[in-house]
């Protein structure tokens, strides 16, 4: 079975949201991409008071400087489409009340004609988490849990009522439904989110960092799964985030998914054939190219080269 790929939005500040999000949305459908994904980052701290992922001193990355809001990003894309699923990888769920970010994706679904995809976390950044979570940054996996209650109760019949940690709703009719059920993503990084994973998600969506790690990380849910007496498949999807080059990046201190489209093409290749069970690859190639045209003729051939490569 051919593996799906995804296409990241163009969300970054090269980029202009009122054109640039809707040319490339629709030239992927055309092109093929099965989906079409967002991210969410919400502030640039300057200076610097916490490295990037947590590692202290590490610099966030200057694409994050800044980052258009992922469910307005994913509305324009949800307009201008018909076909590709819309995702959201991920977003950061303590930065949301739950009921509001709830009704939002179950309209946002029910727009779209039931296409959306949900992906959530539990973030990494204090000052993010300072800035516009709803808990304290130690209590953002409870805001997490209390959010997928909460979507549960949302997109579910009426009456809808919930007396969550966070979260009260009286006994009340609350539309618009979503089309079908909505899959929830989940990355599973530490413990408690592993478990939270195989209990709780339709999929697994870890980033890829390097074939042994995801081989490690695939039998460590998978073993968890079973462990846990999980009877309905859990999904993979699989996300790339890629710095593409117009050359190849010789010598053996390239980086994964550093350089030219033939590259990119391989580093993905040797995950997919590393990792069985693979559902979708959602690659993000937004980063180095100048603006939307390029994005375009980077994805159209980025796809193409994938296809040839038997993904």
């Amino acid at each position: 079975m051919t593996i799906k790929l995804g296409l990241g939005l163009p969300q970054m500040k090269q980029y202009d949201l009122a054109r640039d999000v809707t040319a490339v949305a629709k030239a992927a459908e055309a092109i093929g991409y099965d989906s079409l994904w967002v991210f969410e980052v919400i502030m640039f701290p300057t200076p610097m008071t916490q490295g990037f992922h947590g590692v202290p001193g590490l610099p966030w990355p200057e694409y994050f400087r800044s980052c258009a809001d992922p469910l307005v990003t994913l509305s324009l894309a949800a307009a201008v489409t018909e076909r590709a699923r819309l995702g959201t990888s991920v977003l950061v769920a303590p930065l949301h009340q739950p009921f509001p970010l709830a009704r939002a994706l179950a309209s946002l679904d029910a727009a779209s004609g039931g296409r959306l995809t949900a992906g959530f976390g539990t973030g990494w950044s204090t000052d993010q988490t300072r800035a516009a979570a709803v808990t304290p940054f130690e209590r953002r996996g409870e805001l997490l849990d209390e959010l997928l209650d909460v979507c549960a109760a949302v997109w579910g019949p009426d009456p809808v009522s919930y007396q969550g940690r966070f979260t009260t709703i009286a006994p009340s009719q609350v539309g618009p439904k979503p089309v079908g059920p909505i899959p929830i993503l989940l990355p599973g990084l530490g413990p408690r989110s592993k478990r939270r994973l195989v209990d709780r998600a339709d999929a697994w969506m870890p980033v890829a960092g390097g074939v042994d790690k995801l081989v490690q990380e695939h039998k460590a849910i998978f073993d968890l799964a079973a462990e846990r007496g999980r009877e309905r498949p859990l999904g993979v999807t699989v996300r790339v985030t890629a710095e593409w080059t117009r050359e190849p990046i010789g010598g053996p201190d390239r980086q994964l998914f550093h350089g030219s489209v033939a590259q990119i093409t391989e580093d993905i290749a040797a995950h997919a054939e590393a990792v069985e069970g693979i559902d979708e690859f959602v690659v993000e190639l937004q980063i180095t190219p100048r603006d939307a045209g390029e994005l375009i003729d980077v994805a159209a051939e980025t796809h193409a080269s994938l296809r040839a490569a038997g993904i």
